[in-house]
């Protein structure tokens, strides 16, 4: 197992779809395509959206299949998950997928401000511990580095199975009075109509969660 994900990381580092941040680079200058995302490497001025914590870049390469005329990242600290999406659009020759390989900490340091549209959060760890809810993220301290790099409309989104993380989230967003723009904590219950990608695209997490019953909650909402 353990020769099988350092030869998928190798392999990760080889494709042009996937970028690297050290905790030294972070401190540093940042991402060097940082404010160049458009210019140096999509080539075009289309929105770019974010999945954060991606794992497998389901969410990432599902979506860019269904909008060629939006960009994805997936960004992820784990390069044996991110090769999984990385190859998938590799092989797929999409151009409007790209992965970085770092910590969520340091998101504001790999772009500029106003240069993200929107961000994806797909079945986060919960955190559940009090001495780890800093970590959550959906906390202010997240989303203030999120704050940093989307436009002035910009969305995020979460998709969880943890009810407490939806309790959670949602109390953040009333107590700092953010704009709520869809809630439920019954996604595949709910008939009120919702972009098909929501319910269509699954991630490995996802499938596993729903198989064991757990309801999906859903919530979209403005910083």
């Amino acid at each position: 197992m353990a020769k099988r994900k350092l030869k998928k990381f190798a392999e990760v580092r080889s494709f042009d779809n996937c970028f690297f941040l050290s905790f030294e680079d972070s401190r540093a200058e940042g991402l060097p395509l940082k404010g160049k995302w458009h210019k140096d490497y999509f080539k075009n001025n289309n929105p770019i959206i974010l999945e954060l914590g991606c794992g497998k870049g389901e969410y990432t390469v599902g979506l860019a299949k269904r909008y060629p005329d939006k960009n994805f990242i997936g960004v992820d600290i784990k390069g044996n998950r991110i090769w999984t999406g990385a190859k998938a659009a590799v092989e797929n020759k999409m151009n409007n997928v790209a992965f970085i390989r770092t910590r969520i900490d340091f998101i504001d340091v790999c772009f500029i401000a106003g240069e993200v549209s929107e961000i994806w959060i797909t079945f986060p760890d919960p955190q559940p511990q009090l001495s780890r809810i800093r970590n959550r993220l959906t906390n202010m301290i997240f989303l203030n580095r999120y704050k940093k790099i989307l436009s002035d409309d910009g969305i995020i989104n979460l998709k969880t199975d943890s009810a407490s993380f939806y309790e959670y989230t949602s109390e953040v967003i009333t107590e700092n009075k953010l704009e709520l723009l869809d809630a439920t904590n019954d996604l595949y219950a709910d008939t009120t109509q919702r972009d098909e990608a929501l319910t269509s695209i699954k991630t490995y997490y996802e499938k596993k969660f729903s198989e064991k019953g757990f309801k999906i909650c859903y919530l979209k909402f403005k910083i």
